[in-house]
């Protein structure tokens, strides 16, 4: 076993939040033979609380999407642990970029933080250093991450250029009303809402295209 030399003469400690067994083994294993000390394995979001309070480990490698709707629990447990226990880093470890809760678990500034895409990880030296990193206060973040982040909050700036009457008239267009039952619902000229929607796309950044439907793109940005 090699012994982890940037921790004193302790390894770090590791928990691991993965639903998948084999991969959750997998990682049990892989740390362990380089140093880790692999102190919890849980493959819920709940079960990452509870090992956590118990187990008070320097790092916590967590999967996006876990029990029991496999949408986001593993990415909103991250955010609870860096707000309840700022001592444990916390290394997202996915196939999945979610912008929304992503930006908000990134936005403090502090190290101890990364995300990391299962499927772009083609060496286990990397990865190991990112958790590393992640465990004694650093940083580690997937570029295609960074890409994506950065294209959601361009998306939002866009959306906040949107005066009150464009974004409800964005807000219908949701809703799948029309041209005429948008100027209906909010007492203006169908003309007014066609301005409307004009501006809504200049704003939105979204030219006419024979290959996209600027309407579906436009709702599409006020969904993301």
């Amino acid at each position: 076993m090699i012994e982890d030399m940037e921790h004193g003469n302790a390894p770090l400690r590791v928990v691991i939040a993965e639903d998948n067994a084999i991969l959750r083994d997998g990682l049990t294993a892989l740390l362990s033979e380089r140093g880790f000390e692999v102190v919890a394995t849980v493959g819920d979001a709940t079960g990452l609380h509870a090992a956590v309070v118990e187990q008070r480990p320097d790092v916590a490698v967590v999967d996006v999407r876990m029990p029991p709707s496999f949408t986001d629990e593993g990415l909103l447990a991250a955010l609870a642990l860096r707000r309840s226990h700022r001592g444990t880093g916390v290394l997202v470890f996915s196939q999945w970029i979610e912008t929304r809760y992503a930006t908000e678990l990134l936005a403090a500034g502090a190290g101890g933080v990364g995300y990391l895409l299962k499927d772009r990880v083609a060496d286990v030296t990397d990865f190991v250093a990112a958790l590393r990193r992640v465990a004694t206060g650093g940083t580690a973040l997937d570029p295609e991450v960074v890409s994506q982040l950065m294209g959601a909050a361009r998306q939002q700036d866009s959306l906040a250029r949107l005066t009150p009457r464009e974004r409800e008239v964005l807000e219908s267009m949701a809703q799948g009303l029309s041209n005429s039952a948008i100027a209906q619902a909010l007492t203006v000229t169908e003309r007014a809402v066609e301005k409307h929607i004009g501006n809504i796309f200049t704003k939105l950044e979204l030219p006419p295209s024979d290959l996209h439907h600027r309407r579906v793109l436009a709702v599409l940005r006020l969904k993301g």
